[in-house]
């Protein structure tokens, strides 16, 4: 088994933060985004999205999607259970697991793919327009959080989950996506504070 990963990448980075907390090593290769080595014939056979993370299991199954990969070790090790307990936990991570995937970073991600310079050459066509408009997009996010996180110590609640790994990388990636965190949110400067000096954040 292996995990093949573009380090600086932030959904790389969701899966190897999961893999801390639950206390799981797995084996990592590092792809070079920038040299073209996620357009190879043999990674595109691996995922022919052309995108990483991908764990490689051992009878050469492959596994893409970085949330995809994180149900699977949650199956081989529940506990600690990052996925939520019960039908109506599990139910409130994966609202807001998807809410902040979607609203958060994929607004980030699109914010760094159609502005930063670096990327011209992997995002073809580059449309600066559409990522100035996903700015203020992620910024409204991140005020959901902040009313959401008033009455809750994690994302949903007293539990650390797999939502809040997906935030707390957004978060981080905005400073290299060039989005501004709004100024006010304590709530969420708060949770913040927590989750980032967590060991498992430096994955």
């Amino acid at each position: 088994m292996k995990l093949l990963e573009t380090r600086m990448a932030p959904n790389p980075r969701r899966v190897r933060i999961f893999l801390a907390e639950k206390g799981i090593q797995v084996p990592t290769e590092e792809l070079d985004l920038m040299k073209g080595e996620l357009k190879s014939d043999n990674f595109t056979k691996l995922n022919k999205l052309q995108r990483v993370p991908v764990l490689v299991l051992d009878d050469g199954t492959a596994l893409c999607e970085s949330i995809a990969i994180c149900r699977y070790f949650e199956e081989l090790h529940p506990e600690p259970a990052l996925f939520g307990k019960g039908a109506l936990g599990k139910a409130q991570v994966e609202m807001w697991q998807r809410r902040i995937e979607l609203g958060l970073l994929a607004s980030v991600a699109s914010a760094f793919r159609h502005l930063h310079p670096a990327m011209a050459p992997l995002e073809v066509p580059q449309v600066a327009a559409w990522g100035e408009a996903n700015k203020p997009k992620a910024q409204e996010m991140l005020k959901l959080l902040d009313e959401q996180l008033a009455g809750n110590r994690y994302i949903t609640g007293d539990t650390y989950s797999v939502a809040d790994i997906t935030a707390l990388v957004a978060m981080d990636f905005m400073r290299v996506a060039r989005v501004q965190r709004p100024e006010g949110l304590a709530n969420l400067e708060r949770w913040y504070g927590e989750v980032s000096t967590r060991p498992s954040a430096k994955a």
